[in-house]
C-alpha cells in the first residue's frame, strides 16, 4: 500500500532543513516571483538551486508555488522562470491561472503540473475537468467535504491533496476579492492584506449595531490531528501543512506532530494522538482550533471572534496589581523568558517574564497554584486572564532537535572480500545500486587479519553525510588482509555515486507552442445583471445582453448567470454565464 505524502511549507532554507529533519516526505515553497505569498522569506534562484538538491538527497520532493494570475506582460519572464525550475529539476509546479496551465502542459511535457487551492476545484466536475485538462494533481478548496473527496478518489484517477493544518481564508479558496477591492492587493496576485483579521461592526438592516469592534471574519485555526485516520481512509494522496510565512520551530513541531500520527495509523491501525501533542501545537501558534467544513464543522465553530493572532493557552489569572508588583495565581508551568498576554476589558498587553518571584525568592520556573510575582507598570484589572503565547523552554527543546540532525538515509551494504579477487562493495538505497571493486587484489594476512568486524566498522564510518548503514551483510575468506584504507576509499566512491544518483535528473524537454486564433469581429456592447425580468421589454430595448441570476425563463435570449460556486447543478436550457471550473464540463453543450 502506497503510504500517504506529508507535505510540509518552508520559507526559507532553516524551515527546508526544519521540515526534513521533522520527516516531511514533501516541501512546497515559493521563488522570488510569482508566489500566492509576495511575504514569505522565500528562496532566490541560488537558494532555491540548493534547496532542491539538499531536499533530493533526503529523498524528499520539491514543489514550486507559481500560483498567481499572471499578466500578459509577464508571459515570457514567467516562461523564462519555469524553465529554470524544470532544468534545475524541481519536482512539480503548482499553479493557478489556467491559461498558463496551457501553456506550460504544451511547452514542456515533462513538467508536473499541480492545481492550486487557489483554483477553487472544490466538486466532483472541476475534478474531473482537472483530469482532462492534464493536471496530475489538485489541490482541493478548504471548504470541500470529505465524502465529495472520497467520490473523486474512487471514480477519477488524479492525485488530491488536502489542507490538514493552519490558517484557513474566511471565503472559498481563491475566491475572495476584499483584499484587493479595499486595499488594492490582490491574494490572487500573492499580497493579500488579510482584510478578514480586521474588526467590523455588524448592522442590521437599519444600520442598527449588533455587534462592536469583534474580529467577525477572523477563522480559527484548521487542526486535522484527531481526525487524520478518516483523511488517509478516503483515499487522499498527500496531506498538507499550511504556513510558509511561519517560523522554522513551527514547521519543525507541526510536521513531527502529524508524522507520528501518521506512522502510528499505518503501524497499529490506529493513530497516537495525545493531549500533550494538542497541547504543544497550542502553544506554539492557535487562534483556537476548527476541525473543518472538509469534516463537517459546524459554521458557528469556524470563526473566532475575540482576536485574529495567536491566542497561546490559558497559563493562570490576575489576582491584584500593586505599586508594579503584579500577582498571578497559575494554572499551569511558567519560565523565566515565557511572553504572556493579558486579556482586560480594554485591550491585550503583551509582556516576557524577565524576572519572576515565588515567596519573595527570585525563580526560574513556577507551576499550577503557584502566586508568582512580576514586575509590570501598567494598568491591569484584577481577574483577567493570562495567556502563554510564547514557551522559552519548547522552542529552545525544538532548536535543539532542529540542530541534531538525527534523520538519515537509512541504506544497506553487501562486501565480498576473498583472497585473489578485488574487494568488492555494493551499497543500496532501496531503490538505487552502486557497486565499486577496488583496484588492488585481496592477500594473506602476515601478521594482524583483517575480519568481519573490522570492515563494519569502517563502512560505517559516514560522518557528516546523509546516510546511515542499516545492514551489513559481508562474506569474507579467513585469514586476508585488507587496508582499511582501501575500505574507507571504496566506502566514498559508493557513497559518492549514490549521491549523484539521488540528485535525480528530470528531462528537459521543450516544445513550441502554438495558437490559432479565429479574427473576431469587434464589438461594443452594454450588459446588465437583474434578479428578475419584470421590465424586460425596457431592458432589451436599452441592453444588448441581459443576465439573469440564477432563475428560470423562458426568454431564450436572456443569460441565466450560475452560482460562483456550486453544490448542485440545475439544469438550464439557456445560455450561462459561469464561474467555477466544473460548470465548463456541465454546461459545455
Amino acid at each position: 500500500m502506497k503510504k500517504i505524502e506529508l507535505l510540509a511549507p518552508v520559507g526559507n532554507m532553516n524551515c527546508l532543513k526544519a521540515a526534513i529533519e521533522a520527516g516531511c516526505d514533501a516541501v512546497y515553497l515559493g521563488g522570488n516571483m510569482f508566489g500566492a505569498r509576495a511575504f514569505a522569506g522565500n528562496f532566490n534562484d541560488e537558494e532555491l538551486i540548493e534547496a532542491i538538491n539538499y531536499a533530493h538527497m533526503y529523498g524528499v520532493k520539491v514543489y514550486l508555488t507559481i500560483n498567481t494570475i499572471i499578466y500578459e506582460n509577464e508571459v515570457e519572464r514567467f516562461l523564462d522562470y519555469v524553465r529554470f525550475v524544470h532544468k534545475n529539476n524541481i519536482d512539480a509546479v503548482i499553479i493557478q491561472d489556467i491559461g498558463m496551465f496551457d501553456l506550460l502542459r504544451k511547452k514542456f511535457p515533462n513538467l508536473e503540473l499541480h492545481a492550486s487551492t487557489q483554483m477553487n476545484i472544490h466538486n466532483y466536475e472541476g475534478a474531473l475537468l482537472a483530469k482532462k485538462l492534464g493536471f496530475k494533481r489538485i489541490v482541493m478548496a478548504r471548504e470541500t467535504p470529505l465524502e465529495i473527496i472520497k467520490k473523486i478518489k474512487k471514480e477519477i484517477d488524479i492525485e488530491v491533496e488536502v489542507f490538514i493544518h493552519g490558517a484557513l481564508c474566511t471565503s472559498y479558496s481563491g475566491q475572495c476579492l476584499l483584499s484587493a477591492l479595499v486595499g488594492n492587493r490582490s491574494g490572487n496576485r500573492g499580497t493579500c492584506a488579510q482584510i478578514c483579521r480586521k474588526k467590523y461592526n455588524l448592522l442590521d438592516e437599519k444600520e442598527n449595531k449588533l455587534n462592536t469592534d469583534n474580529y467577525l471574519l477572523s477563522t480559527k485555526d484548521l487542526c486535522t490531528l484527531e481526525n487524520i485516520d478518516e483523511i488517509i481512509d478516503a483515499g487522499v494522496d498527500s496531506l498538507k501543512i499550511e504556513g510558509r510565512m511561519k517560523r522554522e520551530e513551527y514547521v519543525y513541531l507541526v510536521t513531527k506532530i502529524y508524522r507520528k500520527a501518521i506512522d502510528s495509523y499505518y503501524k497499529n491501525g490506529k493513530i497516537n494522538v495525545s493531549k500533550n501533542d494538542i497541547l504543544e501545537l497550542k502553544k506554539m501558534f492557535n487562534r483556537s482550533f476548527t476541525k473543518g467544513f472538509m469534516l463537517d464543522e459546524n459554521n458557528n465553530d469556524f470563526t473566532y471572534e475575540k482576536r485574529p493572532n495567536h491566542i497561546g493557552i490559558k497559563i493562570g489569572k490576575v489576582l491584584f496589581k500593586k505599586n508594579n508588583d503584579l500577582k498571578i495565581k497559575l494554572c499551569g508551568e511558567v519560565n523565566v523568558h515565557d511572553g504572556l498576554r493579558i486579556i482586560d476589558e480594554k485591550e491585550d498587553k503583551g509582556l516576557v517574564i524577565n524576572k519572576m518571584f515565588l515567596n519573595n525568592k527570585s525563580v526560574l520556573k513556577a507551576f499550577s497554584g503557584d502566586v508568582i510575582t512580576i514586575k509590570y507598570d501598567k494598568f491591569v484589572l484584577p481577574g483577567s486572564e493570562v495567556l502563554l503565547t510564547s514557551s522559552f523552554n519548547q522552542i529552545n527543546k525544538l532548536d535543539d532537535n532542529i540542530k541534531n540532525n538525527k534523520r538519515k538515509v537509512l541504506i544497506d551494504a553487501y562486501v565480498l572480500a576473498k583472497k585473489g579477487e578485488p574487494l568488492l562493495i555494493k551499497i543500496t538505497d532501496g531503490k538505487n545500486i552502486i557497486t565499486c571493486e577496488s583496484k588492488e587484489t585481496i592477500e594473506d594476512a602476515k601478521t594482524s587479519p583483517t575480519n568481519k568486524e573490522i570492515i563494519k566498522n569502517q563502512l560505517n564510518k559516514t560522518g557528516n553525510t546523509v546516510y546511515k548503514f542499516n545492514d551489513i551483510k559481508i562474506e569474507a575468506d579467513y585469514n586476508i588482509f585488507i587496508n582499511v584504507k582501501e575500505i574507507n576509499k571504496l566506502r566514498r566512491e559508493a557513497l559518492k555515486e549514490l549521491n549523484k544518483k539521488r540528485l535525480y535528473k528530470i528531462d528537459f524537454i521543450e516544445k513550441d507552442y502554438m495558437i490559432k486564433l479565429p479574427d473576431f469581429k469587434k464589438e461594443r456592447k452594454i450588459s446588465i445583471l437583474v434578479d428578475d425580468l419584470k421590465n424586460y421589454d425596457e431592458l432589451k430595448s436599452r441592453y444588448d445582453d441581459i443576465y439573469l441570476n440564477n432563475k428560470e425563463t423562458n426568454l431564450k435570449d436572456v443569460i441565466i448567470k450560475v452560482p460562483r460556486v456550486i453544490e448542485k447543478y440545475k439544469e438550464y436550457s439557456n445560455n450561462v454565464l459561469i464561474g467555477e471550473l466544473g460548470s465548463i464540463l456541465k454546461y459545455k453543450n
